[in-house]
């Protein structure tokens, strides 16, 4: 192995958190500044739940019909568009008069 090209490792360095927790981890440099830790992320704390209230295929869906400028209907707007067509049918078979029949 050759000699001095490994960089100095540091067994206490300090990894520090905007909220104010400070981790002693071994690393190659010897502080660090981050954002989030275990301490204050909203998955670990448990303050924030996530809900997914639209199905996977579903975003994809409105996220490709925007893409391509169409709308993408509902399950609940495919039955009420269907009820209308049902119920323009069935009227359009009924006769106006009694002597059409």
């Amino acid at each position: 192995m050759k000699a001095d090209i490994h960089p100095v490792y540091h067994n206490d360095a300090k990894i520090i958190c905007v909220c104010g927790n400070v981790l002693t981890v071994g690393s190659t440099v010897p502080e660090t500044h981050v954002e989030l830790c275990s301490n204050c992320h909203p998955f670990y704390t448990g303050k924030k739940v996530l809900v997914d209230t639209e199905g996977r295929v579903q975003k994809y869906q409105k996220k490709q019909a925007a893409k391509e400028g169409k709308s993408v209907q509902t399950k609940k707007e495919k039955a009420a568009k269907r009820a209308t067509a049902r119920a323009d049918k069935k009227k359009a078979k009924q006769p106006e008069f009694l002597l059409e029949a």
